[in-house]
């Protein structure tokens, strides 16, 4: 017998280390499968905000995962929504449109028929941020971040020309 363990002690060993391990998966998944959830929707978020290609979810499920494959899930989720944050802080024409923001509204301005701090009408919002404006609402519930990268969906199908006054002071037109 291992260590003069008997037979039985040997079983009921393996029976703790099998108790033992489901207890630390549990633990593991109960904690690490709230933090994939966030960093999860956290990425998703800003990957539709720049009009990225969404990663797809973990393709097995995690209870069927190690403790350690649980915790690397987490890490690997963490650093791809960090990665996706830091990108979407930068969009392509940052500087042209808060120009544009310099002579329109306030970020949070609610002044209908224009919302935001790029004076988005709802058309526009729904058309462009449809899932931010059915999440969040009109353009002043959105970040500043927000509403530039909406703008820039737009920029690509339509140039400046929704802002045709600022966007002209700006030298943009």
């Amino acid at each position: 017998m291992a260590l003069g363990l008997t037979g039985v002690q040997a079983s009921q060993a393996q029976t703790t280390q099998k108790q033992t391990a489901q207890v630390l998966g549990h633990d593991a998944l109960a904690y690490y499968g709230g933090e994939i959830a966030r960093f999860q929707k956290q990425t998703w978020h800003w990957q539709r905000l720049i009009g990225a290609s969404l990663t797809p979810p973990v393709k097995r499920r995690l209870a069927h995962l190690s403790p350690s494959a649980i915790q690397q899930t987490a890490a690997d989720w963490r650093h791809r929504s960090a990665h996706v944050q830091k990108v979407a802080q930068h969009p392509p024409h940052l500087q042209q449109f808060l120009c544009i923001h310099h002579y329109e509204g306030s970020w949070t301005d609610t002044g209908s028929p224009y919302y935001g701090g790029l004076q988005m009408d709802r058309s526009f919002q729904q058309s462009y941020g449809g899932w931010l404006y059915a999440s969040k609402g009109t353009a002043n519930h959105w970040s500043p971040l927000e509403q530039i990268w909406v703008a820039e969906k737009a920029l690509k199908s339509r140039g400046y020309y929704p802002w045709p006054n600022t966007a002209r002071f700006c030298g943009l037109l």
